[in-house]
């Protein structure tokens, strides 16, 4: 068979992978259902081009199976019996149109072709069909696949048939390195700089393949295959309108601080969270914790707790789980990376009850940044929390920061890493507000006194100023003992200071 033989002979090991684990959820569904009860839903998109032809590969190596392999009973035409679902509409590109109808009459496909709307179409075919699985090309990063599974059952209010999605954990690069591999017709929109097609009111050629003629003025474009980047696959699709403001005056109570409304006293309360064995066992000093502590206070966050867990999934998950509730935002660090006790964005994704999935988007930068290292068919380190997950970008980081939520997580592992890493956070929020809290007034008082002289003072200060976090610690037994006074109020803090020397005999302060 023309492609199964195209992929063993190439030397692209990922597309391999991609293509050997596709085949497998096509066979599986082949084996679970008769030819009768699954379709294909084509739409001459380059997503479901690739599912066609592996679907043809599938079916070509399940048919091989059942006559255990006699291959001179079986030609490489193999008739592609699966029926095919084309939903036709007004908005549809004619190119796409015209590249459906020339699939179907080059395969002998056996095409239903619908002029309803998705799920009205499916009701119908449904009811005349005795159909239970769908092929779909389906990717993540798809605005469809969140929640989605290679076999997932359709969604309540649904006709029920089982969504199986092959492709589901194929990025950008992979739909293209399959089709030139193949060397397979697809839709020649492509070669016109479209990267992905909808419909003809919101798609245009993408700008960035874009080749400006100095001489004339025209313009022209490359095809979708040379987008280098392949996060900006929908960079040609126009953007849907934002929420309402009435939307987003329920930001905190979601979870998703990007659109608070920072009242100019208001308090914000963070959590810190480090994970790691090694500090637990004092193998390794947590540094970072100090660091993060003080960089919050400078910008008028107050840090409510500050803790360490295990390099375990259930321990990530439970702090985070207390934490994400409790602060305006919680900052974790540690246990982020390829190896097996890197559990930390596991264990976010746990707390909030998602699954980690494969982001195109974070893969593409690890490609970008170690190149063709992170091969095979499961990235663990572009996994992560699916529905909730936000990437951070700065020209200064080689990777973007992760955002779940109201949870931070940052890849730093020493001082100067999360220096730059907050540098980044601070410039990229400032402009959503995110961050941004009065600064805390602060006022630090030397008394040369004994801890028992300046206990009684101390506690009526207290009970005074009880807005004011009022702390005190000695850097040596027999040193002077400092007395921290911090507010949000200046006034009020040096009122404090001042109502704290009249309580004081004289020479007490230093």
């Amino acid at each position: 068979m023309e492609i199964d033989k195209a992929i063993r002979e190439s030397d692209d090991e990922r597309l391999k992978t991609k293509y050997k684990n596709a085949i497998f959820v096509i066979r599986r569904a082949l084996a679970l259902y008769s030819i009768e009860e699954v379709a294909f839903s084509f739409n001459g998109g380059k997503d479901s081009t690739v599912l066609f032809h592996l679907l043809r590969a599938g079916y070509y190596l399940h048919k091989e199976d059942e006559i255990h392999a006699n291959r001179e009973g079986l030609t490489d035409h193999v008739k592609f019996p699966l029926r095919t679902i084309y939903f036709e509409t007004a908005s549809t590109f004619t190119e796409i149109n015209s590249f459906t109808y020339e699939t179907a009459s080059t395969y002998g496909l056996q095409m239903d072709i619908i002029r309803l709307d998705f799920k009205s179409g499916l009701e119908a075919l449904l009811k005349a069909n005795p159909i239970k699985a769908i092929f779909l090309g389906v990717r993540i990063g798809d605005p469809t696949a969140v929640g989605q599974e290679q076999f997932s059952p359709s969604s309540p209010g649904w006709p029920p048939f089982m969504r199986v999605n092959p492709i589901l954990d194929w990025s950008y690069r992979d739909v293209w390195a399959f089709l030139l591999t193949c060397k397979v017709q697809y839709c020649s929109l492509y070669d016109q700089g479209y990267t992905s097609i909808g419909s003809i009111h919101d798609t245009v050629p993408n700008d960035l393949l874009c080749i400006h003629n100095p001489k004339d003025g025209r313009r022209s474009f490359k095809p979708a295959y040379l987008l280098p980047d392949g996060r900006l696959e929908r960079a040609g699709r126009a953007r849907k309108s934002s929420a309402p403001a009435s939307a987003k005056s329920s930001a905190v109570s979601n979870g998703d601080i990007n659109t608070v409304d920072i009242h100019h006293n208001s308090l914000l309360t963070a959590s810190v969270i480090a994970v790691g064995d090694e500090i637990l066992s004092g193998t390794v000093e947590d540094k970072l914790g100090a660091s993060l502590c003080k960089k919050l206070h400078a910008i008028g966050w107050a840090v409510s707790r500050i803790s360490v867990v295990r390099n375990d999934i259930d321990s990530v998950a439970e702090e985070v789980e207390r934490r994400k509730g409790s602060s305006d935002m919680v900052f974790i660090y540690g246990a982020v990376g390829p190896l097996h006790s890197d559990v930390t964005v596991a264990g976010v994704a746990k707390a909030f009850g998602v699954r980690t999935a494969p982001d195109e988007e974070f893969e593409e930068y690890l490609r970008h940044l170690i190149g063709e290292k992170c091969t095979g068919d499961r990235n663990e380190m572009a996994q992560l929390p699916e529905g909730i997950t936000e990437l951070l970008h700065h020209e200064k980081l080689l990777m973007p920061l992760i955002k779940c939520l109201n949870v931070i997580i940052l890849s730093a592992t020493n001082i100067t890493e999360l220096d730059v890493q907050w540098d980044c956070l601070v410039e990229l929020t400032r402009h959503s507000s995110l961050l941004v809290s009065e600064p805390f007034a602060s006022k630090s008082l030397t008394m040369t006194i004994s801890d028992v002289k300046a206990a009684q003072p101390l506690s009526k200060l207290r009970l005074e100023f009880p807005d004011l976090y009022i702390g005190c610690y000695r850097e040596s037994r027999n040193g002077p003992l400092t007395v921290s006074l911090q507010g949000k109020d200046q006034a009020r803090t040096e009122a404090a200071a001042e109502a704290l020397c009249k309580k004081l005999e004289p020479g007490a302060l230093h």
